[in-house]
């Protein structure tokens, strides 16, 4: 038996929370001038942009709002230094490293060219130091002097983040360097960069406000954050830009408005301009024209599911947490909502046992499918009692 219910009103606890009203019109604002644009798509239509990739989604439901090449392999430049304070952050919270601890400067790390926080050679610097040079200045030299230090070369500490990397999320993903150093193996998606995003935000919470920190001062240089987004866009909070020749200029972003927050990742823009002007506006647009609604509380009961054998004849089947969709504004009449769980469940059954899922789409309506659980424990029933119902089923009847 598979269950199945349409509409948002397919179960009376299903809530169409109030949320800021729908827009009565979508538009897409004027582009930034650039090369020719070619389209991303979403789920309410394909729009123009002229970054070479771009992925945003909706970070509490997972929805994608705009797709443009992000699972093609791109040199990520700068940005893949995310994955460096990854590990880095990682190393701090296990112990093998302290915030207040000085890490020295070689001079590998001191010859490093590109972007520099302009460590001398033989200093030394705290590893807070190093981390907001790396965040905040995107200095290369800072991360070589991480990379030494954690693996003893750059070459150990960029295998050493690639299998990490795996480990996280990053299906295609590919270290060569702690820096994002042009180098034809050392690639990441749009996806994998949004990947790591949310891990950063999720895994490393305590540090997360170096992102956002505007400016660093070190050997009497003050360099700001290259993030055009930090002081532009509301509720901007960090996270990296990139570039290199190959690559155009790229910016992962996060935002963060109220209960919402979106994730960015652009690549592949020709200016640094065009990286600002053209993040923003996308963001803009994804925070216009779409909105979460919860669907279901977390206890809230969304079918009844029959038991076979079991001291109760059904087991209330729930979400378990908040059931949040990603939906176009003013459309939620559109949404669709289908529960497929198999049945009768054979008794016993423990509360938490997944017993089924609940799809939801839609008109414009990112796709989503969650896990469904059973929200009561159901004995099975005793040997007597067992034996009529065993008749009952084999009769035709009963579960």
């Amino acid at each position: 038996m598979i269950g199945a219910s349409a509409g948002l009103g397919l179960a009376a606890p299903a809530l169409a929370q109030n949320r800021p009203p729908a827009q009565p019109q979508r538009q897409q604002p004027a582009r930034p001038a650039g090369p020719p644009s070619s389209p991303a798509q979403s789920p309410i239509g394909p729009v123009d942009t002229i970054a070479r990739s771009v992925l945003l989604v909706d970070f509490e439901t997972g929805a994608t709002l705009l797709n443009k090449q992000a699972d093609e392999r791109m040199p990520p430049a700068s940005m893949s230094k995310l994955m460096t304070m990854y590990a880095v952050f990682d190393q701090v919270k296990s112990g093998r490293l302290r915030m207040d601890q000085s890490l020295t400067v070689s001079e590998a790390a001191w010859r490093m060219g590109g972007s520099k926080m302009f460590l001398e050679r033989g200093s030394t610097a705290t590893v807070e130091e190093l981390s907001r040079g790396v965040i905040i200045q995107s200095g290369n030299d800072a991360c070589v002097v991480f990379a030494e230090h954690i693996s003893g070369s750059e070459r150990a500490f960029a295998e050493m983040i690639t299998t990490m990397g795996r480990q996280i999320g990053l299906t295609s993903s590919t270290f060569r360097n702690a820096t994002g150093w042009p180098d034809p193996e050392h690639r990441m998606t749009a996806r994998d960069l949004a990947t790591l995003a949310r891990r950063i935000i999720v895994d490393h919470p305590e540090f997360y406000r170096f992102y956002s920190e505007r400016s660093f001062r070190w050997n009497n240089i003050t360099q700001e954050n290259r993030n055009p987004l930090l002081g532009r866009v509301a509720g901007a909070d960090g996270l990296k830009t990139g570039h290199t020749e190959e690559a155009g200029y790229g910016l992962t972003a996060s935002v963060r408005r109220g209960e919402r927050r979106l994730i960015l990742v652009v690549g592949g823009l020709p200016t640094m301009r065009a990286r600002g002007e053209e993040a923003e506006r996308l963001m803009e647009w994804g925070f216009r024209e779409f909105d979460n609604v919860v669907l279901f509380r977390a206890a809230d009961t969304i079918e009844e599911v029959p038991v076979h054998l079991g001291e109760r004849r059904t087991v209330p089947l729930i979400g378990g947490r908040e059931v949040v969709a990603t939906v176009p504004r003013g459309w939620r009449d559109s949404l669709q909502a289908r529960i497929r769980f198999e049945a009768p469940v054979p008794a016993p059954v423990v509360k938490g046992q997944e017993l089924g899922r609940l799809e939801i789409s839609g008109r414009g309506v990112p796709p989503m499918a969650l896990p469904l659980y059973a929200g009561a424990d159901v004995e099975r029933l005793g040997l007597l009692a067992r034996i009529p119902a065993v008749i009952g089923r084999m009769m035709g009847g009963g579960t």
